[in-house]
């Protein structure tokens, strides 16, 4: 019995996360709704342009709560929270918006806060009550409390890129060659783990379609199938043509894992992303100072919420690059903290969308132009969703662009 409960678990885990990244504008309803008047955002502190500081005053302000009514939630979340009192485990969260409305003008702002179940590190049983505390806190105090939201990254992503919004007044959150249009971002093309030859077809496509930096998610075949692939690709494609980096997702042991990576390094791939599972601080670091092939950390980031924490982090490992995902590690203002660590230390970045609805994604990538970037990002999670809010973004070859003439969604279906 405790077997067959397990295995429907499985099946309505998968469902359920899969019909997260269904979102459109007419099945999605905001969850929290904080009306603002016209006048009231002060100026913003800015630093090389990026979003620090928003206040607003909290003596016009007023704040209501919707219902959600997002596709296939309702049914679930009942079977899910029967299965998880079975399996002894909490129940699931579930994306939310955010939506601040001027209350004269009209003019509103849109964020997404989209947790990912059993990986963030603000995944938990009462999300919608405690964001709910947190947009209340704004309410009352007219700024967003950073310190407050540190352990939930999510929910301030979501604060943060809807006063982005609503200062904007469009999409174009902030003013840069892609926000106008002028330029695209480069980024990696994305393989999912799989079956070996259809890990080939995506990867033959992904090629076909124009990227020159592929990712590959590793560890779902053998390691001798994946050499095989790696070494396909290497005997048609230089590393000049076509670089290639894979994510381990900590599927190797600490006992192998060394000789794993010297292996991998023979077809000159660009980096490996969490080749053991996080919080081994000491074996990371080991791994990092001996490894022929470069490391990225990533999971490694999630929960790891305080300056100090962080500095101590990348003092032990001393990973060559760090992967930011402004939903899992501290939201816009905290992935700023991580690069500021990072360079200090001469550590390498680039960042990327976790599930996000276009929402999100466009968030990401409008603060993302503002950065000084040097390689390609990992942008493009947008191409996984079977159905999205449309948006004004557009992969053409190996960059994702924006196109500001395009018309804007209708969000009032949001309210």
């Amino acid at each position: 019995l405790y077997t067959i409960i397990n295995f429907i678990g499985e099946v309505v885990n998968f469902f359920s996360v899969h019909f997260i990244s269904y979102t459109s504008s007419d099945c999605l309803e905001c969850i929290e709704h904080i009306t603002l008047h016209h006048d009231q955002l002060s100026d913003t502190v800015d630093h090389n342009g990026i979003l620090q500081c928003n206040k607003v005053d909290p003596t016009t302000t007023t704040f209501t709560t919707g219902n959600r009514t997002e596709f296939m939630s309702q049914c679930t979340y009942l079977i899910t929270s029967l299965i998880k009192q079975f399996r002894r485990e909490r129940t699931r969260t579930y994306p939310s918006t955010i939506r601040l409305e001027d209350t004269i003008s009209g003019q509103f702002g849109i964020g997404e806060c989209a947790p990912l179940p059993q990986l963030s590190c603000d995944d938990i049983p009462q999300y919608e009550e405690v964001l709910a505390a947190h947009c209340r806190a704004v309410e009352k105090s007219g700024q967003i409390d950073y310190e407050a939201l540190r352990d939930y990254p999510s929910m301030l992503f979501g604060l943060e890129t809807a006063i982005a919004h609503l200062r904007a007044g469009s999409l174009r959150l902030w003013d840069t060659p892609f926000a106008r249009g002028e330029e695209g971002i480069t980024i990696n093309g994305l393989i999912w783990m799989g079956k070996f030859e259809e890990m080939y077809q995506r990867i033959e496509e992904k090629l076909k379609a124009g990227f020159h930096c592929i990712k590959l998610k590793i560890g779902a075949i053998d390691f001798e199938s994946e050499m095989q692939l790696l070494e396909h690709i290497r005997l048609h494609f230089t590393p000049q043509q076509i670089e290639l980096r894979v994510d381990a997702n900590g599927a190797f042991s600490p006992q192998d894992a060394l000789d794993k990576l010297k292996r991998l390094s023979q077809y000159s791939l660009h980096s490996i992303e969490q080749p053991i599972r996080a919080g081994q601080w000491e074996v990371m670091g080991q791994l990092c100072a001996s490894s022929p092939l470069p490391i990225a950390l990533d999971e490694e980031l999630i929960g790891v919420n305080r300056t100090a924490d962080k500095e101590r982090l990348l003092d032990t490992i001393r990973p060559q690059y760090i992967i930011l995902k402004p939903s899992l590690h501290g939201g816009i203002n905290g992935a700023e903290e991580w690069i500021r660590l990072a360079e200090e230390r001469s550590i390498g970045y680039w960042i990327t969308s976790a599930l996000e609805s276009n929402v999100g994604l466009n968030a990401i990538a409008q603060w993302c132009a503002t950065l000084p970037l040097t390689m390609p990002q990992g942008l493009g999670t947008g191409m996984l969703f079977t159905d999205n809010i449309d948006y004004p973004l557009h992969i053409e070859g190996d960059r994702l662009w924006f196109n500001p003439k395009e018309q804007e969604p209708d969000f009032n279906t949001l309210r």
